[in-house]
């Protein structure tokens, strides 16, 4: 088991991407006089769709201790009182304002029961996204998009590091044969960045006088079908769940000085 282990990580190692210079945001940190806030929440309207499950068809005994023979794809988290947690909401037109100050624990991924925890990351340009796994078994980070990593963890709670040197979208995914896990991040360039709880809430504070444009940002619910993934533990061909593309809502929204702005998105199949 350790030498096929031992094996796997060869296979990791060499395609990781090294990526290139840091891409010029433009945003310059500045002191922020008289700023204003912008809050609001993303609220569902209309039928909530069944959730998306997915079989668990390995490592049932770490995966799903309960017994269960499914396990959600977390794709969509209506809370009780309608809003949407896990949706991206980001001022887009911001050239200057207050230094970085995003949430630690967005910035930290673990692997527990066969999930990334948090579902969704947000790590500051050239900032580090620390990982671990929790779990007794192989797992795989694969990234691809604003990053390109493939990192295996075949033993607990040991960490590494990456610098996140491109601002964009990361989509996670296992390649362990764990097909269900997957994950969004988002490397970002300014601090105007928030995720949803499930209340659907977001907050910007010290936002400096202007008109923005304000977004949303889903990585969608929808199930696309299937596409053929490889286990490179078992060396099988396995099936991973695809997604449709994620979804994107915007509006313009003023700051005037010391004043509070809110912006509420509704959102849903329609």
């Amino acid at each position: 088991m350790r030498s096929l282990i031992a094996r796997c990580i060869l296979l990791f190692f060499p395609a990781v991407v090294t990526l290139g210079a840091a891409a010029q945001s433009g945003y310059k940190v500045v002191s922020v006089a008289d700023g204003g806030t912008i809050s609001g929440a993303i609220k569902w309207t209309g039928p909530v769709p069944r959730q998306l499950d997915f079989p668990i068809t390995k490592d049932p005994q770490i995966c799903a201790p309960d017994g269960s023979k499914t396990t959600s794809l977390e794709r969509l988290i209506v809370g009780p009182e309608g809003g949407v947690a896990n949706t991206i909401v980001y001022l887009k037109n911001i050239s200057a304002g207050k230094a970085m100050q995003l949430p630690e624990q967005r910035r930290h991924l673990d692997q527990r029961r066969c999930h990334y925890v948090p579902h969704i990351l947000l790590v500051p340009q050239n900032a580090e996204l620390q990982m671990k796994s929790s779990d007794a078994t192989l797992h795989t980070i694969h990234m691809d998009g604003a990053a390109t990593y493939n990192l295996p963890f075949p033993f607990p709670n040991q960490i590494s590091a990456r610098a996140m040197a491109t601002p964009g979208l990361v989509n996670l995914r296992c390649n362990g044969g764990h097909v269900w896990m997957n994950a969004e991040m988002m490397v970002v360039p300014h601090p105007y960045y928030s995720v949803t709880d499930e209340s659907g809430r977001f907050e910007f504070t010290n936002v400096p006088p202007g008109t923005y444009q304000i977004v949303a940002w889903h990585e969608g619910w929808t199930l696309a079908g299937k596409e053929q993934a490889y286990d490179v533990l078992t060396e099988r061909s396995v099936q991973r769940p695809v997604f449709t593309e994620p979804k994107t809502w915007e509006k313009s929204v003023t700051v005037n000085a010391n004043q509070p702005s809110t912006v509420n998105f509704a959102i849903g199949n329609k």
